[in-house]
């Protein structure tokens, strides 16, 4: 059967499957003999949403190592899987920042030892099937997406690309030219500088959580290099594999024994037990210089935490207190001073490394250092007094509701223990998050923003036309100088 033949079975499939549930519907269904009375919104009462549960799943190793979790999902004939490799940018050498990407783009783009790059993307086309690889700061990951009849070769494909990558030359050099396209063009997006410098300050330039590409060090990456990384890096027993989706679970099995059982790993592996250690690198406030702009992009913060802070559950209900449309800073920066046209603060954690609270938006230039001060303010004031209970019960609701978007689709399920199991988290972490914050207090709050929120640690950061800004920012740092951050890109070197 063509690709074409087998796209239009599975969407007749899915259409009769609608239509069917439409007619029941349709038939179930009789009209009101006389139409409800609309209520407000404010005495409409819902019921508590169901006990949220991980579907069923098995968990299991290979002889070599490698970690595997299955979990059935028969409700579309589809199969999905990631394998996720203990790895990440920030064990990459501070000469050669941009090979772990180079590395996650290459082993898919460059084809295998045994298909080329050409033949690997028509197999999958010819097939409506994905199989994608990258690295990011903290892990890197293979994907592959296909029809269940389609299961068997695709995930040959899949385990090829895993297991004997070709890096050819060619694509490594193509994806460092665009590298270099990249490093060009970064300084044209205010955003993008703003969030740039942000990490920059607060971890300190030189931070494998905030540095940059240059030129200087995508020109010392080849071939070489990119093996040596994928081979310290990608390797069974530092691997997860997760597969989710319409499968026979033994036959899912030896397919996985026949491609991965066989799978050794060569050379010297990454040593992952040392993270790089985070400390805040500056304070005060700092402007970027862009005179054709007429709004100011502001980020406000610094150092965070991690997401098993005991203050995690508490912190995350104060990020709905400050933030959405019911919000304090929305209804007081935005709807009744009308200083910003957006504005946000949060405290923002990571796995394994301390993230950061971050706040800002963006504003006019003449608005710019009331709006600052404004968000100061809102800050000071979840430090000084608790919260309102009214406050507490919507924030509790919006953090408890937001639960049952987490496990739409078993694959996100699936997702979740990955990164649990990954990161050293307990497998009902979620749960145990749920359950504190149904238990937070207005108190826990206050103490929770006071511990971790702090005023004198703030880095302000303005990407802006300072000779727009009036008061200017002087008036916010008096008893200190207002810094100007050069971001003139580095040349190439000939």
């Amino acid at each position: 059967m063509s690709w074409f033949n087998r796209r239009r079975s599975l969407m007749s499939w899915l259409i009769l499957a609608i239509a069917t549930l439409t007619a029941v519907i349709g038939l179930s269904w009789q009209p009101a003999a006389i139409a409800n009375t609309a209520r407000h919104y404010t005495e409409l009462e819902f019921g508590p949403l169901g006990e949220i549960q991980f579907p069923d799943y098995e968990r299991y190793e290979l002889a070599n190592g490698l970690v595997v979790y299955l979990m059935e999902d028969h409700e579309l004939p589809l199969v999905s899987g990631s394998a996720t490799f203990r790895t990440g940018s920030r064990f990459e050498p501070a000469s050669q920042v941009g090979l772990a990407s180079v590395t996650g783009d290459a082993m898919r783009l460059g084809g295998t030892t045994t298909v080329s790059p050409d033949e690997l993307n028509q197999a999958l086309e010819q097939r409506a099937a994905s199989v994608e690889t990258s690295i990011d700061i903290d892990s890197g990951t293979a994907s592959f997406s296909a029809l269940t009849e389609d299961l068997a070769s695709v995930f040959a494909l899949f385990a090829d690309v895993v297991e004997r990558p070709a890096f050819a030359p060619d694509k490594i050099d193509f994806l460092k030219n665009q590298y270099a396209g990249s490093i060009a063009r970064r300084n044209d997006d205010p955003d993008d500088i703003t969030s740039r410098e942000f990490r920059k300050l607060v971890y300190g330039a030189d931070s494998p959580y905030a540095r940059v590409i240059e030129y200087a060090t995508v020109k010392t990456i080849d071939q070489t290099s990119v093996r040596e990384f994928y081979r310290a890096s990608v390797r069974p027993d530092r691997t997860i594999l997760g597969i989710v989706g319409d499968f026979d679970r033994e036959q899912m099995k030896a397919l996985i024994e026949q491609h991965f059982g066989s799978w050794q790993a060569s050379g010297n592996p990454l040593d992952v037990t040392t993270l790089p250690e985070v400390t805040q690198a500056k304070t005060g406030v700092f402007n970027v210089e862009q005179p054709q702009l007429t709004q100011s992009y502001i980020q406000i913060g610094h150092l965070g935490g991690q997401l098993n802070s005991p203050d995690h559950a508490p912190l995350s209900v104060l990020n709905e207190v400050l933030n959405g449309f019911s919000g304090r800073l929305f209804n007081e920066i935005r709807s009744r001073q009308g200083l910003a046209y957006v504005v946000y603060a949060y405290w923002a954690p990571r796995y394994d490394f301390p993230g950061m609270f971050i706040g800002g938006g963006q504003t006019r230039s003449d608005a710019t250092v009331p709006m600052i001060e404004s968000v100061k303010g809102e800050i000071q004031r979840v430090r000084s007094a608790p919260i309102s209970e009214a406050e507490l019960n919507q924030a509790k609701d919006a953090v408890l509701n937001s639960f049952v978007f987490n496990f739409q689709r078993p694959s996100q399920s699936l997702e979740r223990l990955i990164r649990y199991e990954y990161y050293g988290y307990p497998q009902d972490f979620v749960f145990q998050f749920q359950a504190a914050v149904e238990q937070t207090t207005a108190a826990e709050v206050l103490t929770a923003a006071q511990e971790n929120i702090d005023p004198d640690q703030l880095v302000i950061l303005v990407v802006g036309n300072s000779k727009a800004i009036e008061p200017g920012l002087n008036a916010l740092a008096p008893d200190t100088t207002v810094t100007s951050l050069d971001i003139t890109i580095a040349p190439a070197e000939s």
